[in-house]
């Protein structure tokens, strides 16, 4: 198996982020690992979409995520597990990943101090 890329904090850059986060499924896939408090597997993202996502596809989501330096994922046998790289990211852009995870759920109707955010505005 080929190894994963994880870049240096010192090697990850604005650009790099935000081309990650400018794919819809990449930046939900970003928010729930972000979201949770254990690990995420590859296949825990299987039914993302309603229409589910091909697993060839997802790999490439998580390599763009990866390669950007937003998660860093782990082989544990079969499986891939995920976690957030948010604090890492945080002392090189301060502020950067907050803003965008706001934002995010601004977008899909979530408040981020909780709740539905109102619509219309």
């Amino acid at each position: 198996m080929r190894p994963l890329i994880h870049p240096s904090v010192d090697d990850i850059t604005v650009e790099a982020i935000l081309h990650a986060l400018s794919d819809p499924v990449r930046v939900a896939i970003f928010a729930q690992v972000v979201g949770s408090d254990c690990t995420q597997s590859c296949s825990d993202f299987a039914n993302l979409v309603k229409r589910g996502i091909p697993k060839s596809t997802l790999s490439q989501h998580f390599k763009v995520l990866r390669e950007a330096g937003l998660i860093r994922s782990e082989r544990l046998g079969v499986e891939m597990h995920n976690t957030s790289r948010c604090a890492e990211v945080e002392r090189r852009f301060p502020g950067l990943i907050t803003a965008i995870t706001k934002a995010h759920q601004i977008q899909s109707g979530r408040n981020p101090g909780g709740g539905r955010a109102a619509k219309g505005r």
